[in-house]
C-alpha cells in the first residue's frame, strides 16, 4: 500500500463509520417516535375485531397499555325493581263471581273496579303493576315488591256489626316481619282514609290460607284485603271507589317506604 492509498482508505473507513453512527442515531430516534404513534393510534382509534381467536393487532404494545377492568358477565334482569302484583278477586274465566247481590251486582265486578283504580294510582307513582286474575298462571313463583289480593265481603244481611274491612297474610309465612308490616300499613292507612273499621274477629281461614300465597315466590310479601261488606258498606264500595283505592295505595306506599 502506497502512502497515497493509506489516507484514502482511512477516509473511506471514517465515512462508513460515520454513516453507521447516523443510521444508529436515526433508529434510536425513530423507534420511540413510532411506538408513540402506534400507542396514540391504539388509544384513539380502536381496531375492528378480527377473526375469533386472532391476536389483537396492538398486542405487541400491550405492556404499554394501562390495564382496564373487565366486568363480570351479568344476566339480563327479568324482574322489574318496582313491580307490584294486584289480584282482582274472583276475576277470570271461571264461574265464581264471588258474593252476588240481589240486583245482580257481583263481588268480582267491585273487586275489578277497585283493583284497576289502585293499579292506575300506583302507575302514576312510577310502579309497574301486574293486574292478575284469581287463578292467573303468572302467580306461579311470582316475584315482586308485594302481592295484594283485593276482595269484598258478603252481600247478604248478617247483622249490624257486619261492616268494615279485613286484612290478613298467610299463617306460615316465610317472610313474617315483612308481611306483618304490610298488613299493619294496610290496616292503618285504609282505616284512616275510608273511615271503615278493622273487622278483625271475622278473618277466616280462606284468607289466612289464600291459595295465591302458596303460588308466589316465598320471598314476595303477600296480603289479602276484604275492602268491606257488600251489604252495609255497599255505598262506599260502589259510589266512592276512588276513596277505597286511595286507602289501599296509601297502605302499600307505607309498606314500601319502610312504615308503619
Amino acid at each position: 500500500m502506497t502512502l497515497h492509498d493509506k489516507p484514502e482508505s482511512s477516509l473511506f473507513r471514517w465515512d462508513a463509520l460515520n454513516r453507521a453512527r447516523q443510521i444508529a442515531l436515526g433508529v434510536v430516534i425513530l423507534v420511540p417516535v413510532m411506538m408513540v404513534v402506534l400507542l396514540v393510534c391504539a388509544l384513539v382509534v380502536p381496531p375492528s375485531p378480527g377473526a375469533a381467536g386472532a391476536p389483537h393487532v396492538w398486542a405487541p404494545l400491550a405492556f404499554l397499555m394501562p390495564p382496564t377492568a373487565t366486568p363480570f358477565p351479568t344476566a339480563t334482569p327479568t324482574l322489574t325493581p318496582l313491580r307490584i302484583g294486584l289480584v282482582a278477586g274472583h276475576s277470570g274465566r271461571y264461574n265464581d263471581p264471588g258474593a252476588v247481590c240481589a240486583d245482580g251486582l257481583t263481588e268480582a265486578q267491585v273487586n275489578r273496579d277497585i283493583a284497576e283504580r289502585v293499579a292506575s294510582l300506583l302507575q302514576i307513582r312510577g310502579y309497574t303493576v301486574d293486574l292478575l286474575e284469581e287463578f292467573d298462571p303468572r302467580l306461579t313463583n311470582y316475584q315482586a315488591l308485594l302481592l295484594l289480593s283485593i276482595h269484598a265481603d258478603s252481600c247478604e244481611y248478617i247483622n249490624e256489626e257486619a261492616s268494615g274491612f279485613k286484612v290478613a297474610r298467610v299463617l306460615d309465612s316465610k317472610v313474617p316481619e315483612a308481611e306483618d308490616r304490610l298488613v299493619h300499613c294496610l290496616i292503618d292507612r285504609y282505616a284512616r282514609r275510608t273511615g271503615l273499621r278493622f273487622h278483625a274477629n271475622s278473618i277466616t281461614p280462606d284468607m289466612t290460607s289464600y291459595h295465591g300465597f302458596y303460588e308466589i315466590a316465598s320471598s314476595t310479601p303477600g296480603a289479602i284485603i276484604e275492602t268491606g261488606f257488600l251489604y252495609l258498606d255497599r255505598e262506599i264500595l260502589t259510589q266512592q271507589p276512588d276513596l277505597i283505592a286511595q286507602g289501599i295505595v296509601e297502605g302499600i306506599i307505607c309498606f314500601l317506604l319502610g312504615g308503619p
